[in-house]
């Protein structure tokens, strides 16, 4: 994550006047004087670190004389005890931006957590792990940051960066036939269109009409292979829908090419983080 990044800018700013506001109120009463020291940011639990970069802008938009030096790797899985981050420079601000930089670190590494531990259940499969839009508003970006961090893989950032139809684009033309073709008549030679099936007729219907890349919604693991056995490497087909880690294995032996799992933003439990004056 690009700490210069004018998005990142953007979201720590509003982060921070929503905590802040016009002011401190315990640390500027009880800090008469600029006072230094160090602190430390401690992992409470087992999990996978993301967000480094981000916890580290967050102070240095409050004071660039701040020192942030991490003990740890980006995308490292550390253990409960272990020493994160070291923080130097004037207490005041290392308060003040505490609890925002924990908030986007605590989140961000669990996502990259889930990640990793889903990815554990089909490292030895031919498939990829996927993302989708189901993020928390404002920080789509940061969260599938955090994926990537985890070892998966984006699906498209939003509406504007890739084409695909759904079941209500798929009502509104008429038929997968007519919403394939309406797309192709504007779309540049370069981009794929993604169709979203829910059964094997409009898996056909879609697979005829030249989808590069189809979505199968909430299909039994038999009618998954069925689309596999049908398909023969002609479109990239993705499984979407229902997708736990009890099933996540079942659905990978299916031969689909990537699986997509909204609950890797927006089912997250933030890691256990602290930071500690020392």
């Amino acid at each position: 994550m690009d700490k210069s990044n004018l998005y990142l800018k953007k979201i720590i700013d509003l982060a921070l006047e929503e905590d802040i506001g016009m002011g401190d109120l315990t640390t500027e009463a009880i800090f008469l004087q600029e006072k230094k020291g160090k602190g430390v940011i401690v992992a409470r639990e087992e999990g996978v670190i993301a967000g480094l970069p981000v916890a580290e802008a967050v102070f240095l938009t409050l004071n660039s004389r701040l020192l942030f030096n991490p003990q740890v790797q980006e995308g490292e899985t550390v253990t409960p005890g272990q020493e994160i981050a070291h923080l130097q420079g004037e207490l005041s601000f290392i308060l003040k931006g505490e609890r925002t930089a924990l908030n986007f670190l605590q989140r961000l590494s669990g996502i990259a957590t889930v990640t990793r531990q889903l990815l554990y259940l089909i490292v030895d499969l031919p498939v990829m792990l996927v993302d989708t839009r189901k993020t928390t508003p404002g920080h789509r970006v940061l969260e599938k940051y955090a994926v990537q961090v985890g070892g998966g893989h984006n699906h498209r950032l939003g509406l504007f960066d890739a084409f695909l139809i759904k079941e209500n684009h798929i009502r509104v033309a008429g038929s997968i036939k007519e919403a394939l073709r309406r797309v192709k008549k504007c779309r540049p030679v370069t981009s794929k269109i993604e169709v979203e099936v829910r059964n094997l007729s409009e898996f056909e219907e879609a697979l005829q009409e030249g989808a590069d890349i189809i979505m199968l919604d909430n299909m039994s693991l038999q009618e998954m292979k069925k689309a596999v056995q049908i398909n023969i490497n002609q479109a990239l087909l993705e499984a979407s829908g229902g997708i736990t880690a009890e099933n996540l294995r079942a659905v990978a032996e299916t031969g689909v090419d990537m699986i997509s799992v909204g609950a890797l933003t927006h089912h997250i439990k933030a890691m256990d983080l602290s930071l500690l004056l020392v």
